[in-house]
């Protein structure tokens, strides 16, 4: 009876200890970005659309941007598109799409499918820009300000309420939270 109890111990406590540390563990979309504020990552890719164009950082300074990393093979990404769709139709900040480690043909018939809610698109077929943005998952959707400033990460799908509380106030220069 006395040799169980040592290992029915360390059992409990490991149980306890796991417990807390999911418990504490931060929610997946408020993981910050080591890129707030700083400068966005440069890229030159190719235009999905054009692929005689390329689609570069640089040419998007001037201007607040959205920029959100998305694949067909992300069932996340189809989650949050008709919400991409939503903003793109509502607000004036530009969406600036990275596909990102996808097959281009499908991606072509996902927006032919499902609507365009970007302005352009960059392809990241081998997946080097996503490692610069610090992208470990897709969706991913960044808030740049017209500086070329990085303001916000959102890790996970977008929606409305996502949208309105955390992207807008931002966008619009007022604290997050107000109304």
């Amino acid at each position: 009876m006395n040799r169980f109890i040592a290992p029915l111990g360390v059992f409990a406590l490991l149980v306890v200890v796991l417990y807390l540390g999911v418990k504490s563990a931060p929610n997946r979309s408020t993981l910050t970005s080591v890129l707030i504020g700083k400068p966005a990552p440069e890229f030159v890719l190719p235009n999905l659309m054009n692929p005689s164009e390329t689609v570069r950082t640089q040419d998007l300074k001037g201007k607040p941007w959205i920029f959100n990393v998305w694949g067909t093979w992300c069932v996340a990404c189809r989650v949050e598109h008709q919400a991409l769709m939503d903003i793109a139709q509502t607000s004036e900040v530009p969406i600036v799409g990275l596909n990102w480690k996808d097959d281009l043909d499908l991606a072509h018939e996902w927006l032919a499918r499902l609507g365009n809610p970007y302005e352009v698109i960059a392809v990241d077929k081998e997946g080097r820009a996503a490692i610069d943005w610090g992208v470990y998952g897709a969706p991913e959707t960044f808030l740049i300000d017209a500086q070329g400033t990085v303001q916000y990460r959102l890790a996970g799908a977008m929606t409305k309420e996502v949208w309105e509380r955390e992207f807008l106030p931002r966008i619009q220069g007022k604290p997050v939270g107000s109304p």
